[in-house]
This record gives structure tokens, sequence and C-alpha cells, in this order.
């Protein structure tokens, strides 16, 4: 899951938001966050889910299923 680990960073950047806040707004530590971001964990299906509102995109698209954001 390359692609999502690439489109959450990318996301987050636009948004000009350090990790440490997007952790505090999802409610998880900052590591477990970096992990997101790194690929080497992925949050569970609520924490998707408000990641796809905050950034207004698709989960499809953070999940690189779909190159269109909505």
């Amino acid at each position: 899951m390359e692609i999502f680990a690439e489109r959450l960073k990318s996301l987050r950047k636009e948004r000009r938001w350090s990790s440490k806040e997007m952790a505090e707004y999802l409610g998880v530590s900052q590591r477990a966050y970096l992990y997101y971001e790194s690929g080497t964990n992925y949050p569970n299906i609520p924490g998707l889910l408000k990641l796809a509102d905050f950034f207004d995109v698709s989960t499809d698209y953070l999940l690189g299923r779909s190159q269109e954001r909505k």
C-alpha cells in the first residue's frame, strides 16, 4: 500500500499540517501516524473515513484504487 502512504503525506503537506497535528486530529500517537505515512501500519476503518473526510477525497483515492480525488 505504498500509494496510501504517499498520498497521505502529500495531502497533509498540501494542508500544511504537521504530523503531530494530524495525529492529534485522529486521536493516535505521532509515531502511529508516522507509521501510516511510511506504509508500516494503516489506520482502522473509522480512521480511514476520518482521513477521507478531512482531505475531502474518497477512500478509493486514498487507497490507490482511483486517480480521482472525489
